[in-house]
């Protein structure tokens, strides 16, 4: 039986060890996302008693990709993991970097012989936990492998190590995003969407035992447009004219995802909203 309230969903747990507590944050977008990330993650540890904590770093780079530099200072904040999205080559000096780095990850469904890889399995004090990066193809980048199959047969390959696998992914369309949910469902501990940059209110932990939302939300300014300056954006969508795009100001907005597993059956117990706001 489950418990329910407005912003978590609760699933009783099995008699077994000391639930395992995974923190994800959405896309960071620019240098104010990059500066609440590194301020926030470390209380946000803390706080919420987080064994792992993984973030998308694909907009950190002034919104768009991210660098050597900027993977390391979220890494030192204290990410696990960095996945991304659409924007990952958009920066070209991450690509030597990305084939000596597996904890900076792209889409597993890129092309097979892209730079990086799209799957890590990390060894913590207490036990091992996986990571995928998945893109979709709705409204977005053409070329890509189907996200469904691709997702399948990694899935099925990081099983055989740990049952506690978190999967971001990174799509457009709500209804590719959960679809993927009931794909993956009983398979992984979480599915949660990043890319739209506005968090969903459809947190919950599926029957057979996955958490999922459509998207995380993001790490970035609050007075913008998705991350974005307003005025130019207003612009754009008056004039049909192309424009150049900075990156909002003032207050920053961390938005998240808080999943509790079961470490011995890596099914979620429950997943809760996390959102807290950095003045500089």
């Amino acid at each position: 039986m489950g418990i329910m309230s407005d912003n978590v969903t609760v699933t009783e747990p099995t008699a077994a060890a000391e639930p395992f507590r995974i923190l994800f944050l959405g896309d960071v977008v620019g240098e104010p996302g990059r500066k609440g990330v590194a301020t926030l993650l470390p209380l946000l540890k803390e706080e919420l008693k987080v064994d792992f904590a993984i973030v998308n770093g694909e907009n950190a780079a002034g919104g768009r990709g991210i660098t050597p530099k900027i993977a390391i200072g979220l890494m030192r904040a204290g990410a696990a993991v960095i996945t991304t999205g659409d924007h990952i080559w958009d920066q070209k000096e991450i690509l030597p970097f990305m084939q000596d780095e597996p904890r900076l990850l792209r889409p597993i469904n890129y092309p097979s012989n892209a730079p990086g890889q799209g799957t890590v399995v990390l060894e913590t004090k207490r036990g091992k936990v996986g990571v995928i990066n998945l893109q979709g193809r709705v409204f977005m980048k053409e070329g890509m492998e189907n996200p469904f199959t691709a997702i399948t047969e990694a899935v099925t390959e990081m099983r055989k190590e740990t049952p506690i696998i978190f999967v971001d992914f990174h799509a457009e369309a709500t209804s590719e995003k959960v679809a993927m949910g009931w794909h993956l469902d009983g398979l992984v501990s979480a599915v949660v969407g990043t890319h739209t940059h506005v968090p969903t209110a459809d947190e919950r932990v599926l029957p057979k035992g996955t958490a999922y939302q459509s998207d995380a939300g993001m790490c970035g300014p609050m007075e913008s447009v998705i991350g974005s300056e307003i005025q130019p954006v207003l612009e754009r969508f008056h004039t049909a004219m192309p424009a150049r795009f900075g990156i909002g100001k003032g207050a920053v907005r961390l938005n998240g995802v808080l999943v509790t597993v079961d470490p011995t059956t890596g099914k979620a117990m429950a997943i809760e909203r996390v959102a807290r706001t950095w003045h500089e």
